[in-house]
């Protein structure tokens, strides 16, 4: 595995006075370096995105060509994108293989997209039309969950509306998306594509150079505020999305073993570093030793090991910074009278591994209930009336997803339009994220959406063209 050492500006590889550690979060140590840009060096990116937007907002067609060309190149680099990946991120290799293909799907589905000018009056006394037009330079800030598939989330809308952008990785996942940089380097137009990477402060330096009109963010809702008062400084649009507290329901009526095994990956895909994933779950107090069983079973039985070993589910928390915030909550939870079902500690080996754990007997008001955990650690809370627990899954400031599991379809889908949240999905958890379907969150869970079409116009602004009749007399 050959991991990149040089960003792409303007088509070319650059190369960088400043380098910074990436860490292999499955041994606690550094295993590579990455480029850390000049403010020079960001200032020529984004001239050279500006510069490259006058071409390539002008041929619709070219850019859909090059977007398919794109996806051919992502699936031929497949294998070293997910090596770099389960390297730096800690996933499982399945999985790092699995966000290559999202990559390639992302790109094919913006390339099929119509983005087609809308007749509004056509008739004797006038004719007019809404045209969308692309912004300019797009900012692309990413983070280190799934640092490949949420870049393209951003990137293959923006070039498909004929914006061009320029990307930055999370430092703690900067290689993966240095590497799609290279493959992409000789697809795309110089200047259309600019991978950058360096330590903090180069989001916040990438979101207030006054050539870029929008921001697209992922990542917490903290962060995520400091960029929209950064981008307000001079009226640039913004995506945000942020984190969530997102709850799952259990109907009294559901069947718990043959629910089971799906509620327990919807709290821990990825070790539970996923916006969408389920951090807290309700179920009904006749109900709640069973679920609180077959979930510890399943928490005991997991492989968690580094990404690459055989038969691993699990890998470790991505960072140290993430893995002391788990370490900390799952603490606060068992010193405020949880009970440990399963885990409840880090695991004795290097690298940044813990337990899945499972937690019952609290409330709301602890803070790995209130809070977003973003880590391997769910809390199962107790609830009599489900008015309640409709009520207390909406009494956050969160609202991304939620889910409602139920063994009467019809009755969980009632329930879950209760819920204050972008997404919520019956019987399931977090598998309404398609590249047609629109993602986002209320309340401090974000602004704007992902995704589908909607995402598309996210990277465009209306131009109304309005004149006489076209019609013959």
């Amino acid at each position: 595995m050959t991991t990149p050492r040089t960003v792409t500006i303007d088509g070319a590889a650059v190369e960088t006075a400043k380098h910074f550690d990436v860490v292999n979060p499955a041994t606690g140590t550094p295993f590579a370096e990455a480029p850390a840009i000049s403010e020079n060096q960001l200032d020529a990116a984004v001239r050279a995105a500006d510069a490259a937007f006058g071409t390539w907002r002008r041929d619709e067609g070219v850019r859909r060509q090059a977007l398919l060309d794109a996806a051919d190149a992502v699936d031929k680099a497949r294998d070293e994108l997910a090596a770099i990946l389960t390297t730096e991120q800690g996933k499982p290799l399945k999985e790092a293989v699995a966000e290559t293909y999202a990559v390639s799907m992302w790109l094919r589905y913006y390339a099929s997209l119509e983005l087609a000018p809308e007749i509004v009056r056509d008739d004797a006394k006038g004719y007019a039309e809404v045209h969308r037009r692309p912004l300019g330079v797009v900012g692309a800030i990413t983070p280190w969950n799934f640092p490949l598939t949420l870049a393209m989330w951003k990137i293959a809308p923006a070039l498909r509306a004929g914006n061009t952008v320029v990307v930055k990785p999370s430092p703690y996942t900067p290689l993966a998306t240095l590497k799609l940089g290279d493959v992409l380097r000789d697809v795309l137009p110089p200047g259309v594509l600019n991978v950058i990477s360096g330590p903090d402060p180069l989001g916040a330096s990438l979101t207030a150079h006054p050539l870029v009109r929008k921001i697209s963010f992922t990542g917490s809702t903290a962060t995520g505020k400091k960029v929209a008062a950064a981008a307000a400084t001079d009226l640039k649009r913004v995506t945000l999305e942020l984190g969530g507290n997102d709850p799952a329901i259990v109907l009294p009526d559901a069947p718990i073993q043959k629910l089971a095994h799906s509620l327990f990956w919807s709290g821990f895909m990825n070790n539970g570093q996923v916006c969408l994933a389920a951090k807290r779950l309700y179920v009904h107090r006749d109900q709640h030793d069973d679920l609180v069983d077959a979930l510890a079973d399943l928490a005991r039985t997991v492989h968690v090991d580094e990404g690459t070993a055989e038969g691993v589910e699990l890998g470790p928390i991505n960072n140290k910074m993430q893995f002391d915030r788990v370490s900390g909550l799952v603490e606060d939870a068992i010193a405020q009278g949880a009970t440990v079902a399963a885990g409840g500690a880090p695991l004795d080996r290097p690298g940044y591994f813990f337990a899945p754990t499972i937690l019952t007997g609290l409330s709301d008001g602890v803070r790995i209930v209130d809070e977003e955990q973003f880590g391997p650690a769910l809390p199962v809370l107790v609830y009599d009336d489900v008015s309640d627990a409709v009520a207390r899954a909406n009494r956050t400031s969160y609202g991304l997803t939620a889910s409602v599991w139920s063994d009467d379809p019809d009755a969980a889908a009632a329930i879950a339009l209760e819920l204050d949240a972008g997404q919520v999905t019956v019987n399931s958890h977090g598998t309404a994220v398609t590249p047609d379907l629109p993602f986002g969150g209320h309340k401090s869970s974000g602004i704007g959406v992902e995704n589908g079409p909607w995402g598309l116009l996210g990277f465009t602004e209306i131009q109304v063209l309005a004149g006489p009749s076209r019609q013959k007399a």
